[in-house]
C-alpha cells in the first residue's frame, strides 16, 4: 500500500441536519457538496464529512480521557492542519464564540511531537479535535 495520503470519508449521525448544516457550513466555513433531504456532503479540509440524519440518535455515554490534565472526549476527530491555517481557524472560531471543551493551546510544549489542539463539539454532539505541527514530521515521532 502506498504511503501517499488519500482523503478519508467519514460518516457522522446529527439529529438536526439544518442546525449541523449551518454549523458545518457557516461557522467551520466548509464547503457545502452533494446533498438530500437526510444528508448533506462537506469538504473537510480536502476529505469527504457526510452528517447523516439520524432522528432518534440516541446520544452515547460521553467517555472523557484525561490528558495533560484536560478531559478529552472519546471518540473525537478531525484534521491535521499547518500551524498557520490552525492559528487563523481556531481565532475565527474564538471570534465565532465557539464553546471549546479544550481551547487551542500547545501540548508536549518544547519536547517530541509538540502539537497545537483544540477540541469542541457540534450541535449534535460529536466532539472534533483539530491539531497542527511546526514540524508534521512529528506527527509520528516517539
Amino acid at each position: 500500500m502506498s504511503n501517499q495520503l488519500r482523503p478519508f470519508h467519514l460518516a457522522i449521525p446529527v439529529d438536526n441536519l439544518e442546525d449541523n448544516r449551518k454549523f458545518y457550513r457557516d461557522v467551520l466555513e466548509l464547503p457545502e457538496g452533494r446533498s438530500s433531504d437526510h444528508w448533506v456532503d462537506f469538504d473537510f479540509f480536502g476529505h469527504q464529512l457526510v452528517i447523516h440524519l439520524k432522528e432518534e440518535n440516541p446520544k452515547l455515554k460521553e467517555i472523557i480521557n484525561p490528558v495533560d490534565g484536560k478531559e478529552v472526549p472519546i471518540p473525537h476527530f478531525g484534521v491535521v492542519l499547518d500551524m498557520k491555517t490552525f492559528r487563523d481557524f481556531s481565532e475565527k472560531l474564538i471570534q465565532k464564540n465557539i464553546t471549546f471543551i479544550i481551547a487551542p493551546y500547545i501540548r508536549f510544549e518544547g519536547q517530541v511531537g509538540e502539537q497545537a489542539t483544540m477540541f469542541f463539539k457540534d450541535p449534535a454532539g460529536n466532539a472534533l479535535e483539530f491539531k497542527a505541527f511546526e514540524d508534521l514530521t512529528q506527527l509520528f515521532a516517539k
